[in-house]
């Protein structure tokens, strides 16, 4: 038996490809799969069928691409609200052969209505599964999120709870394989790591110990999630099956001059926050690499026209990998060189940084002509503030700027600093001009002598 899991970095999801007897099943693949064929071949497996755990909202899949080039057979599950032009559908009970290996459907609906697992089982070991692709349904310390069907919030819920019943039913022994780990959209309390078993997460799994069906319903009620405008392309995308991605994922260089002609939509300044905030070009936003595939989606749209702004050429390849995997691949070029650019006479904005101390004056002070603006999410702020500061999540500044008084001060806030400068990009992008950001923000504040 073969299985190796493939991590997409940014987006955290968890893909994997298995196999045995020559031949070989991949289950979630991203939309850059040729990585799936390489690693199958290298194994002497051919890859002959594609599993889907459910409809993606936060990256474009590769199934439809997977099968292109393999031939594979596509499997995705049933109440897919549309249908998935390039898929078959899988139900509860149905079996695939691969060598020694059983691949076993069950039905777990909850997180999506067409979420699906698929049970590993060894044919030279009978007694129960080896493992379960658990897809979205459960994650190593969390379990899936459920609120796509706010119109439906406590029915899907309730059936979150039984599937994950039925999960809890295929043994302690069994190992899980979850489509995502910490860090992604998906969920919020995933622990920071990508291993775990059924009855280790029985027993340490803060919702899997919830052992009340109503109890579960109204913690999973009472949760706060954020959709990004992005999830509804993917969605689309998920339905109908996207395009390969670009054979080269890499942006054109181009020059200073340039770049003032593109006529991109936006200059996305992919460095460090502490370098955007030092010196960037004139209508940059501030997106740092490690922060695209969480952000960009609130603030790039599908077919915009996107120039990379970047410290050095990988830093380029990084950005432009994780626009491609979520659809917003329109990257009309990549620009190195702001220094440079600088010594040519162009033209620089900053933003400076402020700590702790400046705060507090401020504060004090209350001048009635500035702002301390907190973008961090809703559960954040729940457990600590600081007074006097207003609230808009990072992400909702997409269209909330408009509501903001561009001849305000504002400082921006966050946890750490990093979310205030991607909100302080996005306000400078747009005209504001009286912006600074709290450099360290809440975990500063609380070590305040």
């Amino acid at each position: 038996m073969f299985l190796e899991k493939i991590k997409t970095p940014g987006l955290s999801h968890l893909s994997y490809i298995i196999g045995s007897g020559g031949q070989a099943a991949v289950i979630d693949p991203r939309r850059d799969c040729e990585i799936y064929v390489e690693k199958a071949r290298a194994e002497g497996l051919e890859i002959t069928h594609i599993f889907e755990t459910h409809r993606n909202e936060d990256l474009i899949s590769g199934s439809p691409i997977l099968a292109d080039l393999t031939g594979a057979k596509v499997y995705h599950g049933p109440n897919a609200a549309g249908e998935i032009v390039f898929a078959n559908t899988a139900r509860e009970g149905d079996c695939f052969e691969l060598g020694q290996l059983r691949i076993e459907v069950l039905e777990t609906p909850g997180h999506t209505d067409d979420h699906l697992a698929f049970i590993i089982h060894d044919g030279e070991y009978s007694e129960g599964p080896v493992g379960v692709f658990t897809g979205d349904a459960l994650f190593v310390g969390d379990v899936g999120r459920t609120d796509f069907y706010p119109e439906r919030k406590e029915e899907v819920a309730g059936l979150l709870f039984d599937s994950l019943q039925k999960l809890c039913g295929l043994g302690d022994q069994a190992i899980i394989y979850p489509a995502h780990g910490a860090g992604s959209v998906c969920g919020s309390g995933m622990a920071d790591r990508e291993f775990s078993t059924i009855g280790h997460e029985r027993r340490n799994n803060p919702r899997l110990r919830i052992s009340d069906r109503d109890e579960f319903i109204k913690a999973k009620v009472a949760e706060h999630h954020h959709q990004p405008p992005y999830f509804r392309l993917m969605e689309r995308l998920n339905l109908e099956g996207a395009d390969a991605a670009p054979r080269v994922i890499r942006p054109r260089r181009l020059g200073l001059g340039e770049l003032d002609e593109i006529e991109a939509d936006h200059l996305v300044d992919v460095r460090e926050p502490l370098a955007y905030a030092a010196g960037h070009l004139p209508g940059a936003m501030c997106l740092p690499v490690g922060m695209i595939p969480a952000f960009a989606g609130w603030f790039l749209s599908e077919g915009d026209r996107i120039a990379l702004i970047a410290s050095e050429e990988d830093q380029l390849a990084q950005a432009m990998a994780h626009l491609v995997r979520i659809g917003l691949d329109n990257v009309v070029g990549g620009y190195v060189g702001v220094v440079p650019a600088a010594a040519q006479g162009k033209a620089m904005r900053s933003i400076p940084m402020i700590g702790t101390k400046e705060i507090a004056r401020r504060l004090d002070q209350d001048s009635g002509e500035w702002t301390l603006l907190d973008v961090r999410d809703a559960d954040e702020r729940q457990v600590a503030r600081i007074d006097g500061s207003a609230h808009i999540y990072v992400g909702e500044l997409n269209t909330r700027w408009e509501d903001l008084d561009r001849d305000r001060h504002y400082t921006l806030m966050c946890a750490s600093g990093m979310r205030a400068s991607v909100a302080a990009g996005w306000l400078a992008s747009q005209g504001f001009k009286r912006l600074d950001i709290y450099l360290g923000s809440m975990g500063a504040w609380k070590k305040r002598v």
